[in-house]
């Protein structure tokens, strides 16, 4: 049993000389007051020393443990020289191993590449990876692109969310969820299955950084008020091609723009009168969505034609190929909407806007039945759950009564009917209705405007309902 008579205040106040803790162990200072441990031990009868390290690398507490290991070998009979030398051995060869290992261990942009590579095809559609590209390349390959991903930490990621992070919220969290997502798929690869993860929120960067939902700020794609989204098809209508008509689809059905541009003819059934979009096609890609299309739907599709070897509803140049993903927007920059329209910032999306707008402030439909027509996920977790059923039936009123509305406000029935129109309003009303197949879109605007102004003194313009 050894017999510890050092201690650490002995040790750091020790003068040249050796000093026995008992046991074997050792500590010897020399006169520059070096100090090292050393071992003395019996192997095969023989006495033996053996040095252990200097104080620096052992403290006593170390020292004594080693010492108490070498000398249990001892007297198994197994030399503590001969043993050291092999772990020693055994420990440079595994260093050597992970070194190698380490080396192929890919950088932040290597593995994000084949990462995207590996699951573009699982993604709902091209603009989904081109998004991945071009937020990885702009916010985080500037920063950790070089590094190979076991050298990325924590500060690394909050350097590149913490710039945008109170600015750009909802593009800070995916570029945080997508750099999380490579770094998991890439460790578990080369096997690094006890890293931790630096872009993990749970537990980690949300003690770091503000919940994004205490300070993002909605940024709604800029929508026509519903009460002017009439106004607008009667300039459309003026419009010749394949992208009027698709707008035109897009704004009776109230649909997303690559719903429509990718929609198929195998997806219309014209009997039951129903436009099928498969799940996969979905922005949150969990059910298929049915559409139930109104007459007016229903007489736009039957007046397309069909391109053989075609299978899309609003083919594009390219055979066999869809309209652009932004034929849609270049339509309406063309008609004067659009970023810093003239005639309004208004997009494709906002229409959904519109049309919520409306079924809650004129049709007064119930707010589950406009969220199904729109296909938005049920955030609330326990009614997703017993929410089993897609409200088809009630849908089905509820666009054809978007499409009545649009049709009808067209000839302003209503002015009609409460007789607020002068005869020279009223003519100026059948002009635009009678000839609106033959005119221009500029011919439409001037009759529209003048139009408006004849009627501001009664309603305050057709476009203020």
């Amino acid at each position: 049993m050894p017999i510890y008579n050092l201690s650490e205040r002995k040790i750091k106040h020790a003068a040249p000389g050796t000093y026995a803790d008992g046991g074997g162990l050792t500590l010897r200072v020399s006169k520059n007051h070096q100090k090292r441990w050393s071992l003395r031990f019996t192997y095969n009868r023989v006495q033996h020393e053996m040095g252990l390290g200097s104080l620096r690398d052992l403290n006593l507490e170390q020292a004594r443990a080693i010492s108490g290991k070498y000398r249990a070998m001892a007297k198994e009979g197994i030399d503590p020289r001969i043993a050291r030398a092999q772990e020693r051995k055994k420990n440079r060869q595994a260093a050597e191993n992970i070194k190698k290992h380490l080396a192929t261990i890919p950088t932040f942009t290597a593995a994000a590449a084949r990462h995207i590579r590996t699951h573009r095809r699982g993604w709902g559609n091209r603009k989904h990876a081109k998004q991945w590209i071009r937020t990885l390349k702009t916010y985080a390959c500037p920063l950790i692109g070089h590094k190979p991903i076991h050298t990325i930490t924590t500060q690394d990621i909050i350097g590149i969310l913490k710039p945008i992070w109170l600015s750009k919220t909802e593009t800070a969290k995916r570029v945080r969820a997508r750099i999380e997502n490579i770094l998991d798929a890439t460790f578990a690869v080369h096997g690094l299955h006890d890293a931790m993860n630096p872009a993990r929120w749970h537990h980690h960067l949300d003690n770091i950084l503000p919940k994004p939902g205490k300070i993002k700020t909605v940024k709604h794609h800029p929508a026509v008020p519903y009460a002017q989204v009439t106004p607008f098809m009667v300039r459309l209508a003026t419009k010749r091609g394949t992208s009027a008509l698709a707008l035109q689809f897009l704004i009776l059905n109230a649909s997303r723009t690559s719903e429509v541009i990718n929609a198929t003819w195998d997806e219309i059934d014209l009997d039951q009168e129903t436009w099928t979009i498969p799940k996969e096609r979905m922005k949150n890609q969990l059910r298929e969505h049915r559409v139930p299309l109104s007459r007016q739907a229903i007489d736009l599709l039957k007046a397309l034609p069909r391109i053989k070897d075609n299978p899309y509803l609003f083919p594009g140049a390219r055979k066999g190929r869809p309209i652009s993903n932004m034929a849609l927007l270049q339509l309406m920059r063309k008609m004067g909407h659009g970023t810093k329209g003239k005639k309004g910032h208004y997009v494709p999306h906002g229409f959904r806007s519109s049309f919520r707008d409306w079924a809650s402030e004129v049709a007064h439909y119930p707010s589950e039945v406009a969220e199904m027509a729109l296909a938005h996920t049920i955030k609330n977790q326990v009614e997703a759950a017993y929410r089993r059923g897609d409200l088809f039936d009630k849908r089905r009123g509820l666009m054809q009564a978007w499409a009545n509305y649009l049709e009808q406000t067209q000839l302003d029935l209503a002015l009609y009917e409460q007789q607020r129109l002068t005869p020279q309003q009223k003519k100026a009303m059948e002009s635009i209705m009678l000839k609106l197949g033959s005119m221009t879109e500029a011919q439409v605007d001037r009759m529209w405007e003048k139009l408006q102004q004849e009627a501001s003194p009664h309603r305050g313009g057709l476009d203020s309902r």
